[in-house]
């Protein structure tokens, strides 16, 4: 069921890409981004990028990177989307949990998020049910489309 994504695979998860882009509600991404750009970012960038896939639907995704370059390269950064029909069936947790071994077979040491939208308490609480601390929390970080600037936290965990 997870394995990693391919072009049309991207294009097959587009809609749900774009809609979670376009509410604004949880990731850092412009709005009127494009299929290429989103592609981009999404799938060239990063090391690896994971599809969930049931039948002829791709319902999940994740990619992993690391978080920084030189002497940080250790650590990694993942992002996650699961399709709206999807959520509350446990995709996250297993995205997650596939995300945190194939960091390990990478040789990361750590798995680090840089802004978790602390209005997103279902992703706050599945991190941390997951092992993840929350680090830090950045004010006023991220410009909600509903709710206006909500904080960010900084989330980490160890892989050693």
């Amino acid at each position: 069921m997870i394995r990693e994504m391919t072009r049309a695979d991207f294009e097959a998860f587009w809609p749900t890409f774009s809609a979670v882009i376009k509410a604004q509600e949880t990731y850092a991404y412009r709005s009127d981004m494009t299929l290429d750009e989103a592609y981009q970012i999404w799938c060239e960038l990063p090391a690896k990028t994971y599809v969930w896939q049931e039948g002829d639907q791709i319902l999940g995704s994740y990619y992993l990177k690391a978080n920084a370059m030189g002497p940080g390269d250790h650590i990694c950064n993942c992002g996650y989307m699961v399709s709206e029909q999807a959520r509350g069936q446990g995709l996250a947790t297993k995205l997650c949990q596939h995300s945190q071994d194939i960091a390990r077979e990478l040789g990361f040491q750590a798995m680090q998020f840089n802004a978790v939208v602390s209005s997103n308490e279902v992703a706050v609480k599945l991190w941390q049910k997951l092992g993840f601390s929350i680090l830090g929390t950045v004010p006023n970080a991220y410009r909600h489309g509903r709710l206006g600037l909500v904080d960010c936290h900084i989330m980490y965990k160890s892989l050693a």
